[in-house]
């Protein structure tokens, strides 16, 4: 049986800009507490393959793994799941955006479940997960928050 975590934040920040710097992949490192490097390996008709290497853990240890990440912009929406699963059976991404009075509303649903023998059971990256999408959504609202306060400024009559 499977995990799933869901966690939401709203930015206040118009969507074209949420959606732009959230979805470019490259910049990850910058927006993602965590991450060190990630590396577009190819794009496809229906979205990009890469890699995403991570800072080294409280054991040294850096995880790396590879990706499919499928966004539709009309939809407001992003499907992704990794394609190397390491100790995952799999792990399925959703990400949706959605307009609001406040700003945008990203949320985010991760679906996994753990293989046997890994070294965290579904409990622990539930509660691993929960710990870091909460990090990370406050990361990314100030980062996208501040990027938006810059761009009015610089507007004209800013």
């Amino acid at each position: 049986m499977g995990a799933r975590t869901e966690h939401s934040v709203v930015i206040d920040a118009p969507v074209d800009l949420v959606w732009t710097m959230t979805n470019d992949v490259e910049s990850w490192p910058d927006l993602f507490a965590g991450y060190a490097e990630t590396e577009i390996l190819r794009r496809t008709g229906d979205g990009i393959d890469f890699r995403i290497k991570t800072c080294p853990d409280a054991n040294g240890r850096v995880w790396e793994w590879v990706s499919h990440r499928a966004p539709d912009r009309d939809a407001l929406r992003v499907e992704a799941y990794r394609i190397e699963t390491g100790p995952f059976v799999y792990m399925k991404l959703h990400w949706t955006y959605r307009v609001t009075g406040e700003g945008t509303e990203m949320r985010w649903v991760q679906e996994f479940d753990m293989r046997a023998g890994a070294p965290y059971d579904n409990d622990q990256m539930t509660d691993h997960l929960n710990e870091m999408s909460q990090l990370n959504m406050a990361r990314i609202k100030e980062i996208v928050e501040t990027a938006h306060r810059a761009k009015e400024a610089d507007a004209p009559g800013g």
